[in-house]
């Protein structure tokens, strides 16, 4: 188990880490050079400036790392897991069973498109309560 919640964490944190970092960075100046004039420390920069207007960020953030973080979790089954979706993916191709190949793919298609949905449903809750 440990080595399937790795596999995951190692495939999406690197790009959770850069897109957030990037959306960070491209955060409008002319807001901060404002705040800096009103004296703003860097933590209400932060929680007033930098992260209100990285949501949408945030958000395709979370959409990306649904479908990366399902790979990290097939992969760690694939190499150690006695059971689960990577497993029988593994196991299917390995007896020659097609059918439970093929379904356990849709299966996680379908996982990963409710995640998805689920995540586009949250941004646009959080994008209309922010306005």
């Amino acid at each position: 188990m440990g080595a399937i919640i790795t596999m995951a964490l190692a495939i999406s944190l690197i790009v959770t880490v850069l897109e957030i970092l990037n959306g960070f960075i491209n955060t409008d100046s002319e807001l901060l050079k404002m705040a800096k004039t009103f004296n703003a420390n860097k933590f209400q920069i932060l929680t007033k400036i930098v992260i209100p207007s990285n949501i949408s960020t945030f958000i395709n953030s979370l959409k990306v790392n649904i479908g990366l973080t399902l790979v990290g979790v097939i992969t760690g089954e694939f190499l150690v897991s006695k059971a689960g979706l990577g497993y029988l993916i593994v196991y299917g191709g390995q007896v020659f069973k097609l059918d439970l190949v093929m379904t356990s793919v849709i299966i996680l298609a379908i996982v990963a498109w409710i995640m998805y949905q689920g995540v586009t449903i949250l941004g646009k809750i959080v994008m209309k309560a922010q306005k």
